[in-house]
């Protein structure tokens, strides 16, 4: 072929590639791995599942779709100050003290009482005396009340001291020594009674009373206010002994004259009755001619046995 038909040949090869390459250039695709859009979206940000609730939520959600009424706040544990604040549940309540409605107390004099005591223990009569001592300065006061018996090798001590207030006796103290000795410690800033036996102590009320000093405030509360005493009416004081304390309901039993070893007295008699199977029976009698200290004191026992201190005489010092 001569050289000149050669170089044509070679010019239209090459003009037909330019013109290729000008006319549009193939598209080569990458391998799918290789794709940058591929990886920016599916790899970073993936389609999130549908939304579900919280355990806590979804179990107190109501089925409708109405909103839920809230909790009472009553389900939830209260907490110690928040039961101290709440009003308590109703229980029985004890009866108001007699000492916190009264609207006077007379305080009877110092005096010291003596009786004759006539008792019966296991159907056996015997005779023995007793003394109440009384001293009060109007701020304090002591009470002892001491009785012999030939059953007893010795005498059985009681014995009360505390202060002189409003609402009358304020105890700080009480003994009770026969064979041993117990006692009660009115803890007024703390408001309980406390046992030397150890037993549980018990709430303090206003107005409380033991056992010996009982006998003087019942004297002052009829004395500062005798018309709020007529027959039928209840006296409720909390009394402490030297295991328990507890309230003591007298029942005001009317007036009553009475032959006594010291004279004829003109009296108002209060009972209390046993406030369990193995409790006491307590009768006073109170003599307003002799500023309402009691005269006469009857103790029957659960068995039957029973002491009688009736007034002999009187020394006032």
């Amino acid at each position: 072929m001569p050289a000149s038909a050669v170089l044509g040949l070679t010019a239209a090869v090459l003009a037909a590639h330019v013109w290729l390459l000008h006319r549009s250039p193939p598209r080569i695709q990458p391998a799918p791995a290789l794709r940058p859009a591929a990886f920016s979206t599916r790899g970073i940000v993936a389609t999130p599942p549908p939304a579900v609730a919280a355990p806590a939520v979804t179990a107190a959600a109501p089925p409708s779709t109405s909103p839920a009424p809230p909790r009472p706040a009553a389900r939830l544990p209260a907490s110690p100050r928040a039961r101290s604040s709440a009003v308590p549940p109703a229980v029985p309540q004890e009866p108001a003290p007699a000492a916190a409605v009264a609207t006077s107390v007379k305080i009877p004099p110092s005096v010291l009482l003596q009786y004759q005591v006539t008792m019966q223990v296991r159907q056996q009569a015997s005779l023995g005396t007793s003394e109440l001592t009384w001293r009060h300065d109007g701020n304090s006061y002591e009470a002892r009340f001491e009785t012999a018996s030939p059953s007893s090798p010795r005498p059985r001590v009681q014995h009360s001291a505390g202060s002189i207030g409003s609402r009358g006796l304020e105890p700080a103290r009480f003994g009770d020594r026969g064979r041993g000795e117990q006692a009660a410690h009115f803890d007024r800033a703390g408001q309980r009674v406390v046992f030397s036996n150890n037993r549980p102590a018990a709430p303090l009320a206003p107005g409380a009373q033991d056992r010996l000093s009982i006998l003087l405030q019942l004297a002052a509360l009829v004395a500062g206010t005798p018309d709020r005493f007529p027959a039928g009416a209840e006296v409720v004081v909390q009394t402490a002994t030297a295991r328990e304390a507890g309230p003591w309901v007298f029942t005001v039993d009317g007036p009553e004259q009475l032959q006594l070893p010291g004279g004829e007295l003109g009296t108002v008699k209060l009972t209390r009755p046993p406030r369990g199977e193995f409790d006491q029976r307590l009768e006073v009698w109170l003599a307003p001619g002799q500023a309402y200290v009691p005269v006469r004191l009857r103790l029957t026992q659960p068995n039957g046995d029973w002491a009688d201190h009736q007034w002999l005489a009187t020394d006032r010092r």
